[in-house]
């Protein structure tokens, strides 16, 4: 059971489709409020029909009872906000994954209800042969996207008791404890429904039983896990003094952040990797004291932080094809005998970007400038095609001499560039952390923009500063947490979208200006096909 907020109304959203009392339930969970003594309000938007558009209810309940308030009402909002609901209940299961794909539901704070129980939609059925939508990834996604989950036949049960599948989620909804009334209300708004009431209690006390059940063994493992954390080794690889300093939750993506960066570069990039995690856990402590969302911030960081620190250069990807660890792989791959001769051939591009990465400001900023030059006056950008054979003693020497250079590359432009990035995504997250716990989580998770390499990798740091420069703190929000829910849905839309067209949607719906549009240069070319024109006699 999640503790509750006082200061917030519990948010819960109820989908069912046509004809199976989801009106009647809201009305019992309203009516139950009411004679409790809590104030609630509910909404509903109807769908089109049985299967084209489930009819979703919306109700807001104030954990506090009215004689408490003293005589003060709560607001209600009319409709949820995405990512900040409590609870989440739906009578089939693509309908439930349908709102989860939504960004209804948060890995925070919404626990999810579902039937697994299935109505196949118009195109499941129009497949000739076995259109069913499967669903073991829908069951990943709930719980990939949810505090916790219970998901159980509603459809099945409700038919097993002689009643609507509405009693059954009545009881799925009182066995998780999300909203404080007693069991006695909830039976008691059923038998004044009058008829067919004792059939909706037996729907209602299995289901009941059903959750709560369940609840307490997840209570229990959860427990005994935890007792088993306190006792478990540190994971191999991390060091006493960093075991000591970091919570439990944080070691297995700590320690392997922490090698990444003494395979990357050397002990004091990774003395700059801990100091920066240390930042994150400081606010992530102050914001979060009682430690209830996990040091998922921290642990986020770690991840992304690693990621981007270690970024590709011809340094790193020159030290990966001459790894052992890579000629065994491609050995394995290739099913080579100990008799077979293997040649392997890298084939490498570089251009003047990744040779001016490892100059001096000065002097990338040349080479930068007359590669444009080149570009600007229609030429290709210059790069240079190279073919080396690994599996000689002349290849691999090349690539572990290169591969060696990683003391020139911290005294390169890039590696510059980079850290200056870096320091500004990480005080915007220990900034957001200090402000609100969710902001400082979903500016850490903007760490995901970052990869890949060239323009991928260009676009994906330009977007990240736009997110911090204009929503993280350049929009007016009402609050922090409409100001997270936003920088959320931008992170998401510029992952589905490479072109950028979604992201640039979702800044301007939140206040925030589309990305500024870059100069192209434009490049004349000469047709191979077109005919000299003939001259003109006189």
């Amino acid at each position: 059971m999640m503790a509750m907020n006082h200061q917030k109304p519990i948010t819960l959203l109820i989908c069912a489709l046509g004809g199976e009392g989801g009106g009647v339930l809201t009305e019992w969970l309203v009516d139950i409020a009411l004679a409790s003594g809590y104030a609630a309000q509910s909404t509903s938007i109807p769908g089109v029909a049985q299967r084209t558009g489930a009819t979703t209810y919306y109700l807001e309940v104030f954990p506090v009872p009215l004689k408490e308030l003293g005589g003060k009402r709560p607001v209600f909002s009319l409709n949820p906000v995405p990512g900040a609901l409590d609870g989440l209940i739906s009578s089939e299961l693509l309908e439930t994954a349908r709102q989860v794909g939504n960004g209804m539901a948060s890995p925070q704070r919404t626990l999810v209800i579902s039937s697994s129980s299935r109505t196949l939609t118009t195109a499941e059925r129009m497949v000739p042969g076995d259109g069913r939508t499967d669903s073991a990834p829908l069951l990943q996604a709930l719980g990939a996207q949810s505090r916790a989950t219970q998901v159980f036949d509603m459809g099945e049960m409700a038919k097993a008791s002689g009643t609507v599948v509405s009693a059954v989620m009545l009881g799925a909804i009182a066995g998780s404890g999300l909203l404080p009334f007693a069991r006695q209300a909830y039976e008691d708004a059923i038998r004044h429904g009058g008829k067919g009431a004792e059939a909706s209690l037996r729907g209602f006390d299995r289901a009941f039983a059903q959750v709560s059940t369940q609840q307490a063994q997840t209570a229990l493992v959860t427990s005994l896990l935890s007792e088993e954390e306190l006792l478990a080794p540190v994971p191999k690889g991390l060091e006493a003094d960093l075991a000591s300093s970091f919570p439990a939750p944080v070691h297995d993506m700590l320690a392997l952040g922490h090698a990444r960066m003494l395979e990357y570069q050397d002990r004091a990039y990774a003395e700059l990797y801990v100091q920066r995690l240390r930042q994150v856990l400081a606010a992530e402590v102050q914001a979060d004291p009682a430690a209830a969302q996990g040091y998922a911030t921290t642990r986020e960081m770690a991840r992304w932080l690693a990621l981007w620190m270690a970024f590709d250069d011809i340094v790193r990807v020159a030290d990966l094809k001459s790894s052992a660890s890579r000629w065994q792989r491609v050995h394995g791959e290739v099913k080579a005998g100990a008799g077979d001769l293997l040649q392997v051939y890298d084939h490498f591009k570089p251009g003047a970007a990744e040779f001016a990465a490892l100059l001096p400001a000065g002097l990338a900023t040349r080479v930068t400038r007359w590669d444009r030059a080149r570009v600007a006056n229609g030429k290709t950008p210059w790069a240079l095609p190279l073919k080396v054979g690994t599996h000689s003693v002349f290849g691999m020497l090349s690539l572990r001499l290169l591969a060696s250079l990683k003391w020139l590359r911290v005294r390169g432009s890039r590696f510059t560039t980079e850290q200056v990035l870096i320091t500004q995504w990480l005080d915007g997250v220990v900034r957001g952390t200090q402000a609100h716990w969710q902001l400082g989580h979903e500016i850490a998770l903007c760490g995901r923009l970052i990869k890949g390499y060239g323009s991928t990798n260009e676009r994906g740091k330009d977007n990240l500063m736009h997110v911090l420069e204009h929503l993280a703190t350049g929009a007016s929000f009402a609050s922090n947490e409409l100001r997270a829910a936003a920088i959320a849905a931008a992170r998401e839309a510029a992952l589905e979208d490479e072109a950028g067209k979604a992201l640039d949607q979702t800044l301007v719906s939140h206040g925030a200006p589309a990305r500024p549009v870059k100069a192209q240069p434009i490049r004349w070319i000469q047709n191979p096909h077109r005919k000299p024109r003939a001259a003109k006699s006189t």
